[in-house]
């Protein structure tokens, strides 16, 4: 049970935050917005032509899910799907990164925004593109992170999407939330996770989480599953093998592959050049592409 202070931060109107007493039941607002300040009816759907939008999520951070959507993303792009690539880790953009346009600045045609123009099939959207510069923090609550949300959704000129993928934060809070509930046409979560049990416990949480959204599992992906060595190529298993195999068979939810641990993978996110870019005949980019694969599987099907 949330103390008085945290009960008071739910309070969406300020002016009521010094009188709340912590009792939602007693408040006026709460048949509005629930014992929990959220909204007891859901939003309009963002007016988005997209046929589906996947969520890519991770329980915990440092798992490569950016790096996974990213890839995801062009994987898709190249196998002839128009893709938007939304952003919505505030906190911590990265895609303007992985992708190269770290300088690239927001403009309005009309009244929307036109996203980053990755190649004639892909776009991007990202925090990143309206901070001054990469060290600037957002400190903002959840009102804020849901109307800048609904911006990214209704005014950006997508054009017609056969994908819109989502690279969400570490975690299963607010952004996860306002996506699942504003987007059209959800049509699930894909789930990254690396091999060891640490990162297994948390990605259970999310797919928890996601069952409690009432929306599908589409898979987990191992990522870091091994690593390719540069001079033999062979594999080792720095983090071990396996676990996402097994939590995909303990829920019972499809496992749409392994991704190694790649160092040209790591070194071709940090100068902004998706690996697909220059490694498309290489293994990893062979287990990227299966997922893809495995992903339109459930998706189209």
């Amino acid at each position: 049970m949330a103390d008085n202070q945290d009960q008071r931060e739910l309070c969406t109107e300020p002016e009521k935050q010094e009188n709340c007493s912590g009792d939602c039941g007693s408040c006026p607002s709460a048949s509005e917005h629930g014992a929990q300040g959220a909204p007891s009816h859901l939003p309009e759907k963002a007016k988005i032509d997209v046929k589906h939008v996947i969520l890519v999520l991770s329980g915990k951070g440092g798992v490569g899910k950016s790096t996974v959507a990213v890839n995801l993303a062009y994987a898709l792009s190249n196998h002839g799907f128009n893709v938007g690539l939304l952003d919505l880790d505030l906190h911590g953009p990265s895609v303007a990164k992985m992708l190269g346009i770290e300088d690239y600045k927001l403009q309005v045609i009309g009244n929307l925004i036109e996203p980053a123009r990755i190649t004639g099939s892909l776009s991007a959207l990202s925090m990143a593109f309206l901070l001054p510069d990469t060290s600037t923090p957002v400190i903002w609550r959840g009102p804020m992170k849901m109307s800048v949300i609904s911006q990214f959704l209704n005014e950006v000129n997508w054009g017609q999407l056969d994908y819109l993928v989502v690279d969400l934060p570490p975690g299963t809070g607010d952004e996860a939330l306002t996506i699942a509930q504003l987007a059209p046409n959800v049509r699930g979560a894909v789930i990254v996770t690396t091999p060891q049990e640490v990162a297994i416990l948390d990605s259970r949480k999310t797919i928890k989480f996601i069952e409690k959204l009432d929306l599908p599992v589409l898979g987990i992906v191992e990522n870091m599953s091994g690593l390719i060595c540069p001079h033999c190529k062979t594999e080792i298993d720095v983090f071990g093998k396996g676990g996402g195999e097994k939590a995909a068979k303990e829920f019972s939810v499809p496992f749409l592959g392994s991704i190694p641990l790649d160092l040209a993978m790591r070194e071709a996110g940090d100068e902004g050049r998706p690996y697909v870019l220059r490694h498309s005949d290489s293994p990893t980019w062979k287990a990227v592409d299966s997922v893809m694969e495995e992903l339109v599987k459930r998706v189209e099907n």
